[in-house]
């Protein structure tokens, strides 16, 4: 039987069972793994991980442990710079966008809301979501350990609330998107942005009340939903400014 010496820091803690958070514990193993199964055998996704050290020096996931390491996990860093160390997590990405499990749909609508990319059906599959990520450049948000453990993602994010309003907040604190609001400038429904239509061409479309009340339309140019500023608007502004001020 092999033995190293392990501790997480900081928000994988929260992966961890009670007894193991916060403190270097002693990890029996078999075999030849890699750090990153290590890592994952405690159920904590490698798109959390920023740094690894193992006995002082820095490694990727594919180090293999050895008998006697004393090894530090690390999520990514806000403040301290370790631009010499061998980090873990992609850069940032500019323009940021997203692909939702099936299990967001909430959270997706709210996303859409506040003018964020978000891919979202209620049947994709984890194939399906894993092919967006990679060939779109898109972080998966999702309350599924699971499909962040698949090998090939490189960009996740482990939902912690279940609240879709936390969720949306919990989102803007991790990613800081709040300087990236662009609120009701997408669809709802297909995620495209929304073009402004002239209102002669879409009258026929119009509820006879809206017809009279509203004159700046704006139409999916997909699904072709017309959206205008009625009362809906009012109380999703509501909801917009109750979002960006926690």
């Amino acid at each position: 039987m092999k033995k190293v010496s392990i501790r997480f820091y900081e928000e994988l803690n929260e992966f961890l069972p009670a007894q193991k958070r916060k403190v270097r514990f002693t990890h029996e193993y078999y075999g030849k793994p890699s750090v990153k199964d290590l890592i994952e055998s405690f159920n904590v996704p490698h798109t959390e991980v920023d740094l690894i050290i193992v006995n002082g020096a820095s490694v990727d996931f594919n180090y293999l442990v050895k008998d006697s390491d004393d090894i530090s996990i690390y999520p990514e860093f806000e403040s301290l710079d370790i631009t010499k160390l061998q980090r873990l997590r992609s850069k940032p990405l500019r323009k940021p966008k997203f692909v939702l499990d099936v299990h967001l749909g909430t959270l997706s609508k709210y996303m859409r809301m506040l003018g964020f990319d978000t891919r979202y059906k209620n049947n994709f599959s984890d194939n399906e979501i894993i092919k967006m990520s990679l060939n779109e450049k898109r972080t998966i948000v999702t309350r599924d350990l699971g499909i962040l453990k698949h090998k090939k993602v490189i960009r996740g994010y482990y939902v912690r609330n279940t609240n879709p309003k936390k969720q949306i907040a919990e989102i803007i604190n991790r990613f800081d998107l709040k300087k990236e609001i662009k609120e009701f400038t997408r669809c709802l429904d297909c995620n495209l942005l929304l073009k402004k239509v002239d209102k002669k061409k879409i009258i026929d479309q119009l509820p006879p009340k809206v017809k009279i009340l509203y004159s700046e339309y704006f139409i999916c140019m997909k699904c072709d939903k017309i959206y205008w500023k009625g009362s809906h608007f009012q109380n999703m502004k509501l909801l917009v400014d109750e979002i960006i001020e926690n």
